[in-house]
């Protein structure tokens, strides 16, 4: 029913795209988001192909959603990786890794800039950088970034199992508080977690946690 809702928002959403840029960039990014609870609704149903499919177009409509937005409209570029990376696209994930570096995420003053890049660095492999910029996030007060995400990717960058673990566990007990309003299109699902987990598994350091958030 969710993955449903969502399809025909994104139907609707192509079909009124507008031509004036500021407009139509805000347009597809509503377009993506509902792209994104579809593919997220069916990976939790365990349709796994079709969430692919939505996932993957989530991605192609943030990145096509950024050549029209404001400067410093980060959160896109880690709504591109992680689609990406749910999806288990992985040549898709290593191309716009290397795109998303080349817009300058990694000099941001903003956390949400310097987090894209360092999941785009630890998709590249690139882990002695993305750990220097976790090292920065972990230094932002909570407000501003939250301390359990910087501290996974630092576990993931410096591949220390006890520091990821613990953290990811932090991670997931911060969105199984979240009300269901608070989701990303009302779509119930530890994105984030799940987004780590796949990367921890190129490195041998999944948790496997185990949540009604989380795809069996």
């Amino acid at each position: 029913m969710l993955a449903g809702r969502a399809e025909e928002r994104h139907r609707d959403g192509l079909d009124r795209l507008p031509d004036e840029p500021d407009a139509r960039q805000r347009q597809l990014t509503r377009v993506a988001n509902a792209a994104w609870a579809a593919g997220l609704s069916l990976l939790m149903e365990g349709r796994c192909d079709e969430a692919s499919a939505w996932l993957r177009e989530a991605a192609a409509r943030y990145r096509e959603s950024f050549a029209g937005a404001p400067p410093g409209s980060w959160g896109r570029l880690i709504g591109i990786l992680k689609a990406r990376l749910l999806a288990r696209d992985w040549e898709g994930v290593v191309e716009d890794a290397r795109w998303s570096l080349a817009q300058g995420p990694a000099a941001a003053e903003s956390p949400i800039g310097r987090y894209a890049a360092v999941l785009a660095l630890l998709v590249l492999g690139e882990d002695r950088e993305a750990g220097r910029l976790a090292r920065t996030l972990r230094l932002e007060p909570e407000e501003r970034f939250p301390p359990a995400v910087a501290d996974a990717l630092a576990g993931l960058a410096v591949r220390d199992p006890e520091l990821y673990a613990g953290a990811l566990a932090r991670v997931l007990t911060s969105f199984e508080a979240r009300a269901r309003e608070e989701f990303l299109e009302e779509v119930p699902v530890a994105d984030t977690v799940a987004v780590l987990e796949a990367l921890a598994r190129q490195r041998a350091l999944a948790a496997d946690p185990s949540s009604s958030l989380l795809p069996a």
